[in-house]
């Protein structure tokens, strides 16, 4: 295949590592099959790929190059993740222009083959703008879960209905969230705080709600969207939105489809932003099998001191081993420090990093349980490694994850959010030593069979990918 016939597909991220990771993973899945990959990130976490990485980390392969578009903010060197509802509103409105510049520079050069299509962040709608401009095919990745989706598709039925946006700040504590809300087709079993949180605004304008409304009933009019699930474990979701959007694939979770391709290639490819520190896996090697609590709340969350500390004493006073991520920026506008005492108090049983290699890590026989903000990467690496969740939802469609975590599919158990070291102690010990805890682990070990069983030969999300490059793509 010469490079003039060779399939160019050009990957377009939404700029935050929980978007970066699963389009890279696409983007080596799509590269194993003969496609030229050009990808895409801002110009922000393009310099902070190199911070963490180095310049190996932009280098790419003959065939999978890196380049990078201004996300339309204004300039800034911090080593932190940006503003979410800024970045969401600056590449809405910014990004269309520059992406169809470095297409049009793609196209001009002599020693790469022309783009054939475009795979596009379906929240990135710039993408899919650009493809049409251009004339060629696109497919959506949809980043976050199936369920959360079609809970954004029922955003504008929510404010036809009167329950948004909510008419003062007592809804927040007056027991209003308990409300059951049984008219969302395929979804039972739910209420008001399941909802993707964006709902929760005395804010008609909210700049969030507004963006994931608009976003998610155009994506339904595009064509061709992927979904990083698999058909059992999405099986009604996905038939409700199968009638309104036939073109729908899920092809995930895309960690374990990713396992068809050789490692050793793409090694030079890594999408983290920030630097892993490896170390916690010597640490882990010395555990017991199942005895260690990880707790990770990804890489946006960011809570209170007062929520940290009571964390960090549950898990004290659990007297269980734990690996605990904290983000130098995890903290709200200051960075995190633990109390002596406590650093004192888990000296031989207690590891405190500030990042980690978080698949090595849920894969790993030392690790029992995984204490989660319930962000959709995260969840999926647990079904696909059999780990129980506790479940610390904090925003977007993490209340809606958690509520399927704890209902559906059966692995988790949430905490109360207003979090206080006895509740996270007494949680910490039944999913570790309880019957609860047995039940949960048995349920990951058989959802982590069946999504092994999507991603081999024969297998829903295999075939599927297969079908989506043929159709979608015109590839092969």
């Amino acid at each position: 295949m010469d490079s003039t016939t060779k399939s160019h597909a050009v990957c377009l991220p939404f700029p935050a590592q929980g978007h970066i990771n699963p389009m890279m993973q696409l983007a080596k899945l799509l590269h194993s099959r003969g496609f030229h990959i050009t990808f895409v990130n801002s110009e922000f976490n393009h310099r902070r790929l190199i911070r963490s990485r180095g310049e190996e980390a932009v280098k790419g392969l003959p065939d999978f190059r890196f380049e990078a578009i201004p996300d339309g903010l204004p300039p800034s060197d911090s080593d932190a993740t940006q503003n979410v509802p800024e970045l969401c509103a600056s590449t809405r409105k910014t990004c269309l222009a520059p992406f169809l510049e470095l297409l049009s520079k793609l196209n001009s050069s002599s020693d790469l083959p022309p783009v054939t299509c475009i795979v596009s962040d379906a929240i990135m709608t710039s993408g899919t703008k650009a493809a049409e401009v251009i004339g060629v095919p696109y497919v959506q990745l949809w980043t976050s879960s199936t369920c959360g989706y079609l809970c954004y598709l029922q955003y504008r039925e929510l404010t036809e209905r009167g329950v948004f946006p909510f008419k003062d700040e007592n809804f927040k504590s007056d027991g209003t969230l308990d409300t059951p809300i049984d008219w969302i087709p395929g979804m039972p079993n739910m209420r008001l705080k399941d909802i993707p949180s964006f709902i929760r605004t005395t804010d008609p304008n909210d700049v969030m709600f507004n963006f994931a409304m608009e976003v998610s009933e155009e994506i339904l009019k595009s064509s061709s969207l992927i979904f990083n699930t698999f058909d059992e474990f999405d099986k009604e979701v996905l038939e409700v939105i199968a009638a309104k959007s036939p073109d729908i694939y899920a092809i995930g979770p895309l960690t374990l489809l990713s396992r068809h391709i050789p490692e050793i290639q793409y090694k030079s490819l890594n999408s983290s932003l920030w630097k892993e520190d490896t170390s916690c896996i010597e640490w882990l090697n010395k555990m017991e099998p199942n005895s260690v609590v990880y707790v990770n709340y990804g890489s946006v969350t960011v809570m209170s001191d007062h929520h940290l500390k009571e964390i960090a004493w549950g898990l004290a006073n659990s007297k269980h081993p734990f690996l605990w991520i904290v983000r130098p920026d995890v903290l709200m506008g200051e960075s995190a420090i633990l109390p002596r005492e406590f650093m004192e108090e888990i000296k031989d049983r207690g590891f405190v990093t500030s990042w980690c290699p978080q698949e090595k890590v849920l894969s790993h026989p030392a690790v029992g349980v995984f204490l989660s903000h319930c962000g959709w990467n995260s969840l999926l690496e647990s079904v696909s490694d059999g780990m129980p969740v506790i479940c610390w939802p904090f925003f977007s469609d993490q209340q809606t994850n958690c509520r399927y975590a704890c209902t559906t599919w059966g692995i988790g158990m949430e905490i109360n959010p207003e979090v206080n070291r006895d509740d996270v102690e007494a949680i910490v010990k039944e999913m570790m030593e309880g019957d609860t805890g047995k039940r949960m682990r048995q349920k990951a070990l058989e959802w982590k069979k069946k999504a092994e069983a999507a991603n081999s030969i024969g297998g829903s999300s295999l075939s599927n990918f297969d079908r989506m490059i043929k159709e979608a793509l015109h590839h092969g």
